[in-house]
């Protein structure tokens, strides 16, 4: 399919620019003692790892309707989002753990040691990387509507942030001398945190999802307005919605006039599937019942 293509595509992009700045970002961080480069470091290493769980969920969450799965498997492109999610969650439990280390080394008497200059230029590359790589992910994922792909493109999004926080810590601990050096693991504490933040961003429309949570409301109110539109529809009620990972599904009852034949009422209903899609494309499923408009009502 022509989603799973461009998915695959931007994702193996992503794969291996965050093979390099991992690499770089380890090696530097290391080698020049950083702790917030290395935590960068390791905030790129977890990007292989969603990188892989969207390849994989991608191939079966594209699959067409079957018997097992009648609504599609969209929800396993939700679940790729939850566990990116929670891995998300854990590198920012390492990172925070790791800088409170460093802080607590350091107000003991422990002297920090200084940051190599190549720090600073990995710590720049990453930035300009990193958020070329959400611009490019993010404009696939919203022209396909994909919750995973925009999922991913937001991971890379912190990324480039948490890179700007080790470029002022980094900075900060090799220009300003011994007494400053406390920036650089301060910088990880703040990456833990904003890769915390990014996580519960991710998570909860996932969540949500997973829950059955309605569509936002204006898009709900949109949907009941395009099918009131539709010619021979008398009144709707018992109108749900629902997001199923890059679908949406909609059950509505339509009231029509009960004096016409049981094959009116069914085109009035084709209509309103046909209606709904040309407003809001193809990716939906939708459930019209037909029921007889009373004058009372």
């Amino acid at each position: 399919m022509y989603e799973v293509t461009i998915i695959k595509h931007v994702t193996w992009v992503g794969f291996w620019v965050n093979a390099l700045l991992m690499v770089l970002k380890l090696a530097f961080g290391y080698y020049g003692h950083s702790d917030a480069l290395v935590a960068d470091g390791f905030h790129s290493l977890s990007d292989f790892g969603t990188d892989f769980i969207v390849l994989m969920m991608v191939g079966i969450a594209y699959k067409r309707a079957d018997s097992s799965h009648p609504y599609g498997h969209g929800k396993f492109e939700t679940l790729a989002s939850l566990i990116i999610a929670v891995i998300l969650f854990a590198v920012a439990l390492g990172i925070g753990w790791n800088g409170i280390a460093s802080g607590i080394a350091f107000f003991n008497g422990i002297e920090l040691p200084r940051p190599d200059v190549w720090t600073i230029i990995v710590a720049v590359i990453s930035i300009l990387g990193k958020e070329w790589l959400f611009r490019y992910t993010y404009a696939r994922g919203k022209k396909i509507n994909s919750s995973a792909l925009k999922a991913n493109a937001w991971h890379h999004r912190s990324d480039a942030i948490s890179s700007i926080a080790t470029l002022i810590g980094v900075s900060g601990s090799y220009f300003l001398g011994v007494r400053f050096r406390i920036l650089d693991p301060i910088a990880s504490l703040f990456i833990g945190v904003f890769i915390a933040v990014s996580a519960y961003k991710i998570a909860r429309p996932a969540v949500d999802e997973l829950l059955e949570r309605s569509l936002p409301q204006p898009q709900v109110d949109s949907i009941r307005s395009i099918i009131s539109s539709v010619d021979g529809v008398l009144g709707l009620h018992k109108l749900k919605t629902r997001r199923s990972g890059h679908s949406r599904i909609i059950d509505v009852d339509i009231k029509v006039d009960p004096d016409i034949s049981v094959t009116q009422g069914h085109n009035i209903a084709t209509n309103v599937e046909h209606t709904l899609k040309d407003r809001l494309g193809d990716d939906l499923f939708i459930y019209v019942h037909v029921e007889p408009f009373h004058r009372s009502e």
